[in-house]
C-alpha cells in the first residue's frame, strides 16, 4: 500500500521530486514489505489570504485507498479543526481562517489513516509542519521614537549626534521585506542621516545657537530596501543646540551716571551695571571689578550671582563736603573661556561710571564719640565737671544747643547749660548711693529740631571718706560660767561703706569708758576682725549675767572716722562637755529622780485631759443654747424708736382688730419653758374695762409661742402691743415728744418689775440702785 502527502497548488518542486522517487524505490522493493510509513513533508501557504472560500492547503492520500470510502483521515495538533480542517473521505486539507505569520509562523501537525467500519488504523501516525509563508504587510517602526538629542554649537561637520532604529515584523530571512533604508525627510540642509545605520551628523558648519537653537528632524524607515511598494514608517528627532563660550559679553553704555546721598550706610547699594552676554549658564557669568577711577577706595563693586549684574556699593562713608563727585571705570569679563573660540574675543568690556554725591542736613557731631569724666563725691552743687562740644557737619554750619537725655539721668543728678555744654552738678553725689552714672548728651541744631546727634559720658564717683564703719549686726553671745582666763568669746568684725585707694583697714579698741574693764579684753587681729577674751576665770550667772562690752571702731581714711558698737555677753550655765543649759537667772531643774522623758510623758497626760473637758465642757454648751438664750443676745430685748407714739385703743390704723376676733385663728399652744409670760405680768396694770374678750387673748399667746419655736423667723420678730402704750395706757407715753414733762421729772421705776426682759430699759430710765452708787 502507499500512502502520498502531497502539496496542493503552492507544493514546492523538489517535494515532487521526493515523490517521484519513493514511487520508483516501491516498485523495486514492493517484494519486500506489505507496506511504508507516511511520507514526511512539509506544507507552505501565504498568510494574509482573503479569499471567501476556504484556502486549499494540500492532500493526504493512502496506497490502501482505493476511493470506494472505506478509509477515513483524521487530523490532529495544532490548530486542528479552528485554523484547519480536513475531509475524511479524500483528505483534502484546507484553513479555514486569516493565517499571519506575524503572530505564529508555522504548525505542527499529525495525520492518520483509519478504516471506516472498524475504526482501525491504516497507517502509522505520521507528523508535518504547515509553514506560513510571509508577504510584505507590516511597515518600519520606530519603537523608541520621538527622540530628543543635544549637539554643541559650531561643531564640525559629520558630528554624531544620535542614531535612530526602526524595527520591521516581516521575516528578515524571505526576500526584502524587513530589509530598511532610512533617510531625512526634513531637517537638511543642517543634518544628514547615514541610510543603513540611522546615524544622525551634522551637515552643516558654524551653526550658531544664538541664531537657531531648536531644530525639528524627521527620519523616514523604508522597507524593500527602499524600492517601490516598500512601507516606510517615520519618527521626529528633536536636536538641541547646546551653548559654548562663543560670545564675548559688552556694555550696552559706555557712560553711567548715578547718585548716592552722603549719608548713605556702609555696604548701602548705589546703582547696578550690566555686560550684556549671548551665551548662558556657566558661559555667561561674568566678574566685575573696578579697574581705574578716583574712587576705588569709597566704593566697590560685585556680582549678583543670580542677574550676573555688577552692584556698586558704599565702602566708607561718604562726606559732600569734602567731595562731591566721583569716577569709576568698571570692566566686565568671562571667567570661564574655550581655547578654540579664543580667535572671537577679547572676551572682556569696559564702562565708565559717574558718581555724584547729594547733600543732606546731618545732625550735630561731638568733638568725641565718647566722654569719660571722675569727679569725687562731695562736690559741689554747680561745679562744672566736664565741657562738650558739637559742631553741625553741614556747610551751613548752624548752631547747636545741648540737652541731657533725662531717660539716661533719672535722678536728675546733672545740668547741661544749653549753649556751652558745660555738664555740671545739680544735687549732692554719693558714691555709696550710685557709683557710676551713664548719660547721654544730646546736641541739636538750631534751625532743625529734627536733627539730634547723641554721645555717651561715664561719670565715675570718686571715693570720699564720710561712712564710720559700723557692725554689721546687733552682736550678742554667750559664755559658760566655766569660763578660762583668756578664752576667746567672740570675735567681731565691722563694714564700712567707702573705699579708700589704699585699701580698707578697720581698728578695734575698747571704747575709753571700758579700757579697764576687769572681765573682758579685746585684741585687735590686723585684719580687719578682733577678739573678744575672757580676763578672769569664774563668772557667776547669780552675780551678773549679762555684760555690755563698748567697742571703739575706726577706719584709716583722711580724715578718721569711728563709731562705737555694743556686744552684748550673756552668762550661761553648761554641763561638763560646755554645752549651754540654761542662760536665765534661776534656772529651771529637774528631780534628780525624774527624766526629761518621764516629764514630757507627764506633760503630755495633762493636755489630753485638757483637751476632754474642754470637749465636754462645748458639748454640754451646745445641747442647753437651743432652750436658753443669753440676755446679752436676746434679740427681744431691742427698742424700736420711729420719734413717735402709738395711738393705743384708739388706734385703729395700724391693723385690722376684725382679724384678731376670727376664731380659726386664736389658737393655744404649748408655751416655751425658757420664756416668762411678760404679757401676763403686764395685764395687771390694764383696766379690767380694757382688757378684750378671751380669744383676742389667746391669739397673741399663740402668735407669742409660734414666734419663739420658729427657728426659721428673723430675728426681728416682735410684737407690737399697742394697748399698752399711748393715751390708754397706764405707763402713759414713753416718748418725750410732745411731752411738758422732762426725763428728770419722770419716773420709770415700774420698770423693775417687767422681767428680765426689760432689765436694760430699767437701767437705762429707771431708778438706780443705791448699792450701786455706793
Amino acid at each position: 500500500m502507499l500512502l502520498d502527502l502531497t502539496n496542493g497548488i503552492f507544493g514546492s518542486p523538489s517535494q515532487l521530486l521526493r515523490e517521484l522517487d519513493d514511487k520508483s524505490l516501491n516498485k523495486q522493493l514492493l517484494h519486500n514489505r506489505l507496506k511504508r510509513s507516511w511520507v514526511w513533508n512539509q506544507f507552505f501557504v501565504l498568510e494574509e489570504y482573503t479569499g471567501t472560500e476556504p484556502l486549499y492547503v494540500g492532500k493526504l492520500h493512502s496506497d490502501m485507498d482505493e476511493g470506494d470510502g472505506t478509509i477515513k483521515y483524521i487530523l490532529t495538533g495544532d490548530g486542528a479543526g479552528t485554523m484547519f480542517t480536513i475531509d475524511d473521505t479524500t483528505g483534502d486539507i484546507h484553513a479555514i481562517q486569516r493565517l499571519d505569520r506575524e503572530e505564529r509562523a508555522q504548525y505542527t501537525l499529525r495525520a492518520q489513516a483509519l478504516d471506516r467500519s472498524s475504526n482501525r488504523p491504516m497507517e502509522p501516525e505520521s507528523e508535518f509542519i504547515i509553514k506560513i509563508q510571509d508577504i510584505n504587510d507590516n511597515e518600519p517602526k520606530f519603537l523608541d521614537g520621538p527622540y530628543t538629542a543635544s549637539v554643541p554649537e559650531m561643531s564640525p561637520v559629520g558630528t554624531s549626534i544620535i542614531q535612530v532604529s526602526a524595527t520591521d515584523a516581516d521575516d528578515p530571512t524571505y526576500g526584502n521585506s524587513a530589509r530598511v533604508l532610512y533617510s531625512i525627510v526634513q531637517g537638511q540642509p543642517y543634518f544628514s542621516v547615514d541610510s543603513k545605520t540611522g546615524i544622525i551628523r551634522t551637515a552643516l558648519t558654524n551653526m550658531d545657537r544664538e541664531a537657531k537653537e531648536y531644530y525639528e528632524v524627521i527620519i523616514q524607515a523604508k522597507d524593500m530596501g527602499g524600492q517601490l511598494g516598500g512601507l516606510a514608517g517615520t519618527t521626529t528627532v528633536n536636536i538641541t543646540l547646546s551653548d559654548v563660550k562663543d560670545n564675548p559679553p559688552r556694555f550696552p553704555q559706555k557712560h553711567y551716571q548715578m547718585t548716592v546721598l552722603e549719608s548713605s550706610p556702609v555696604n548701602s547699594t548705589v546703582g547696578r551695571v550690566l555686560a550684556m552676554d549671548l551665551d548662558e549658564g556657566v558661559n555667561a557669568e561674568m566678574k566685575y571689578t573696578i579697574i581705574d577711577g578716583d574712587g576705588p577706595e569709597m566704593f566697590d563693586v560685585s556680582t549678583d550671582p543670580t542677574y550676573q549684574v555688577g552692584v556698586i556699593t558704599v565702602k566708607k562713608p561718604l562726606d559732600f563736603e569734602s567731595k562731591k563727585s566721583y569716577i569709576l571705570k568698571i570692566e566686565g569679563s568671562n571667567p570661564h573661556i574655550e581655547v578654540r573660540f579664543s580667535n572671537l574675543g577679547p572676551f572682556r568690556d569696559t564702562t565708565t561710571l559717574h558718581i555724584s554725591v547729594e547733600d543732606v542736613d546731618e545732625p550735630p557731631v561731638f568733638e568725641s564719640s565718647h566722654y569719660f569724666v571722675e569727679v569725687s563725691e562731695n562736690v559741689d552743687i554747680g561745679t562744672t565737671i566736664q565741657i562738650v562740644s558739637a559742631r553741625d557737619p553741614d556747610a551751613t554750619n548752624n548752631s547747636v544747643r545741648y540737652s541731657i537725655d533725662r531717660n539716661s539721668d533719672p535722678g536728675r543728678y546733672f545740668y547741661v547749660d544749653i549753649t556751652t555744654g558745660a555738664l555740671m552738678t545739680a544735687r549732692p553725689l554719693d558714691r555709696e548711693d550710685v557709683a557710676w552714672h551713664n548719660l547721654t548728651i544730646l546736641a541739636m541744631e538750631m534751625n532743625n529740631a529734627a536733627q539730634v546727634g547723641s554721645v555717651p559720658v561715664t561719670i565715675k564717683i570718686l571715693d570720699v571718706n564720710d561712712n564710720a564703719p559700723v557692725f554689721t549686726k546687733f552682736l550678742e553671745t554667750f559664755m559658760c560660767e566655766n569660763a578660762k582666763a583668756g578664752q576667746l568669746i567672740q570675735t567681731v568684725s565691722a563694714i564700712d561703706h567707702d573705699d579708700p585707694p589704699q585699701g580698707q583697714h578697720i581698728y578695734y579698741s575698747l571704747a575709753p569708758e571700758a579700757a579697764n574693764n576687769p572681765n573682758f579684753t579685746l585684741r585687735d587681729n590686723q585684719d580687719n576682725t578682733a577678739w573678744i577674751l575672757a580676763r578672769k576665770s569664774g563668772f557667776k550667772q547669780a552675780e551678773q549675767s549679762i555684760f555690755y562690752i563698748p567697742i571703739l571702731i575706726a577706719d584709716n581714711g583722711q580724715p578718721i572716722l569711728s563709731s562705737t558698737g555694743t556686744l552684748t555677753i550673756q552668762v550661761c550655765s553648761c554641763n561638763e562637755e560646755g554645752d549651754i543649759m540654761s542662760c536665765s537667772a534661776e534656772p529651771y531643774t529637774l528631780p534628780i529622780s525624774l527624766s526629761r522623758g518621764a516629764l514630757i510623758a507627764i506633760l503630755a497626760c495633762i493636755f489630753v485631759l485638757l483637751v476632754l473637758v474642754l470637749l465636754i465642757l462645748s458639748m454640754r454648751r451646745q445641747r442647753k443654747q437651743p432652750y436658753t438664750i443669753d440676755e446679752e443676745d436676746n434679740v427681744h430685748e431691742n427698742i424700736v424708736r420711729y420719734d413717735d407714739e402709738g395711738g393705743g385703743e384708739e388706734d385703729t390704723e395700724a391693723f385690722d382688730i376684725a382679724t384678731l376676733w376670727s376664731s380659726r385663728e386664736a389658737h393655744v399652744g404649748k408655751s416655751r419653758q425658757d420664756m416668762q409670760p411678760e404679757i401676763e405680768s403686764l395685764s395687771r396694770y390694764v383696766p379690767q374695762t380694757c382688757v378684750m374678750d378671751n380669744n383676742v387673748h389667746s391669739y397673741m399667746l399663740a402668735k407669742l409661742f409660734e414666734a419663739d419655736t420658729d427657728v426659721c423667723a428673723p430675728p426681728f420678730d416682735s410684737l407690737q402691743t399697742y394697748m399698752f402704750e399711748g393715751d390708754g395706757s397706764v405707763a402713759q407715753s414713753l416718748s418725750s415728744l410732745q411731752s411738758f414733762s422732762t426725763d428728770s421729772e419722770q419716773s420709770y421705776d415700774y420698770l423693775n418689775d417687767w422681767g428680765p426682759r426689760f432689765k436694760k430699759l430699767a437701767e437705762m430710765y429707771g431708778a438706780k440702785d443705791s448699792n450701786a452708787s455706793l
